[in-house]
């Protein structure tokens, strides 16, 4: 059995020698991410209550957009996300940068892609992973078992984040609005809507844990998009529906090279 201790030995000291080669190799500087919760321009009616947005493209709200856009440049990115998919945002930024996009009203191109232009050196990203959430069954459940509450909670949540959304629209402007969507206790807060989904359901009948399963699954792939797009030393600027904010940094502030960093801190300052 000689050979089997000398072999024991040498595993032994190679997993000694590897340890120490860690140990004294210096550390990758992490990947700065910071996640900025939107909101859509374009009113194209996609979520359950929708913000009725007036034109982004007049001169006011370009003004805004400029200063947003030049506050959120003094990050410095390397890499800015969108909410769309790869293939999509390589096109169309590349249509942006030669004057060839038609004016669009959406966020992507009003944000990501104003931001991408200036930034000179950054590379502009599609990181969406879409998927349908079965939100309809589990309203079915809800209304046919009794459990109206339910549905009056999920009217009553989005009427009131609407409606703040709108008065800080038309009080403060755009920049107010991805504050308060870029916040992460009020994203914890809102998240507990989807929590509460789980209640919905009942023995092997669960629509309520399916359509969490989706919208956790969607999340999971756009954290996935942007992990394996961060790099030592970069510095991202993810720009996502304010619904996603609280997942997103969940999963990034337990992922290993990441430094999570407030978007308020560099959005413009509003008074309330």
């Amino acid at each position: 059995m000689t050979w089997l201790r000398t072999l024991a030995l040498g595993i032994a000291g190679a997993l000694s020698a590897g340890t120490a080669a860690a140990q004294t190799k210096p550390a990758e500087a992490p990947t700065q991410v910071m996640v900025v919760g939107m909101f859509h321009f374009a009113n194209p009616g996609l979520d359950y209550r929708n913000l009725a947005v007036d034109d982004v493209l007049a001169p006011a709200r370009q003004r805004e957009i400029e200063g947003i856009v030049d506050a959120l440049a003094r990050f410095r990115p390397t890499v800015i996300g969108t909410e769309w998919r790869p293939e999509t945002a390589a096109a169309s930024f590349r249509k942006y940068l030669d004057g060839t996009l038609p004016p669009s009203r959406d966020e992507t191109v009003q944000l990501a892609f104003r931001l991408g232009k200036q930034a000179v050196n950054a590379t502009v990203l599609g990181m969406d992973a879409p998927a349908s959430l079965p939100f309809g069954p589990v309203m079915a459940y809800a209304k046919s078992h009794g459990q109206q509450a339910f549905i009056d909670h999920v009217g009553t949540v989005s009427e009131a984040n609407v409606a703040e959304q709108d008065r800080l629209l038309k009080t403060v402007g755009i920049a107010g609005v991805l504050r308060l969507l870029s916040d992460p206790v009020k994203a914890r807060r809102d998240h507990m809507l989807y929590t509460d989904t789980l209640r919905i359901g009942d023995g092997a009948e669960q629509p309520g844990v399916n359509a969490v399963a989706v919208w956790y699954r969607r999340n999971l792939a756009i954290c996935a998009n942007i992990l394996q797009a961060a790099r030592p030393g970069g510095r991202m600027i993810v720009f996502f529906g304010g619904g996603h904010l609280h997942l997103l940094r969940q999963c990034l502030s337990e992922s290993s090279g990441i430094t999570l960093v407030d978007a308020r801190d560099y959005l413009p300052r509003v008074r309330k």
